[in-house]
């Protein structure tokens, strides 16, 4: 079994995510922080290493999920949570298009 440390599972995360389709459109300057978007999607997912700050609320309000990778782990369990991740950003992409504008 594989364990990825976490700055190794968070480009993994990302490009299993770019494989469904999402793209890159921000990362931080560390880049222990990626954001990204599905075609013409309004929202992004947040892949991480740490937990939002408020300077990053205020800077991504687009981002109505996040997956947060701070220990090492396995190839398996990094896809069941990029799967949960995926399931939950889509559930709330769902609900806020279903809300309309705020």
């Amino acid at each position: 079994m594989t364990v990825l440390r976490p700055a190794e599972a968070l480009a993994h995360a990302v490009a299993i995510l770019a494989a469904q389709g999402f793209a890159v459109v921000a990362r931080n300057t560390r880049s222990d922080s990626v954001y990204l978007k599905p075609a013409a999607c309004a929202f992004a997912l947040r892949v991480s290493n740490h937990a939002r700050t408020p300077k990053q609320r205020k800077n991504h309000p687009d981002a109505i999920t996040s997956l947060v990778l701070r220990d090492p782990t396995s190839e398996a369990a990094l896809a069941e949570a990029v799967a949960v991740a995926v399931r939950n950003f889509n559930g709330e992409r769902a609900k806020r298009e279903r809300a309309g504008p705020a």
